[in-house]
C-alpha cells in the first residue's frame, strides 16, 4: 500500500510540474509563437483534476520495467496519458480534433513535451522518495 500512495502522490507532483509548465508555455506566449492555442489560466478549476489525474497516471509505475532507469521509465510511461489526450481526450471529450491540431498543428509536440515533464518529475519523485 505504501508503493501505491509514493507512486500516486509522485504522479502528483508531477502533473503540478507537467501543469505549470503548461501554464508557463501560455503565459509567456511560446505556445501562441508556435501557432498553439495552449494558454490556460493557472485555476484551482483548472488545476485540480490535472493533479488528480496525474496522480493516477502516476499509479503506471508500479510496472516493475526499467527500475535503475527511472528518467527512462518516465519519459517511457510518459507516452500512456499523451496517447490519451491526444487520441480520446482531443478529439472525443475537448472536440479539438485528432491529436488537437484544431489548436495548432504542433499541439501533439507540446503535448509530448508537458507530458514528459510529468514522467520525468515523477520518476525523479519516487527515486527521492525510496
Amino acid at each position: 500500500m505504501k508503493k501505491l500512495f509514493i507512486f500516486f502522490a509522485a504522479g502528483c507532483i508531477g502533473a503540478l510540474a507537467n501543469s505549470i509548465a503548461v501554464w508557463l508555455f501560455g503565459h509567456f506566449g511560446i505556445t501562441a509563437l508556435s501557432d498553439v492555442s495552449i494558454a490556460p489560466a493557472l485555476t484551482p478549476g483548472w488545476l485540480y483534476p490535472r493533479i488528480v489525474w496525474g496522480g493516477i497516471w502516476g499509479l503506471l509505475f508500479i510496472l516493475p520495467m526499467l527500475q535503475s532507469k527511472p528518467l527512462l521509465k518516465g519519459s517511457i510511461l510518459s507516452l500512456f496519458p499523451t496517447a490519451i489526450q491526444l487520441f480520446v481526450i482531443f478529439p472525443l471529450i475537448a472536440h479539438k480534433g485528432i491529436a488537437g491540431f484544431e489548436l495548432g498543428l504542433l499541439t501533439p509536440l507540446f503535448v509530448l513535451f508537458f507530458n514528459w515533464v510529468w514522467g520525468v518529475v515523477t520518476a525523479l519523485a519516487i527515486k527521492h522518495a525510496r
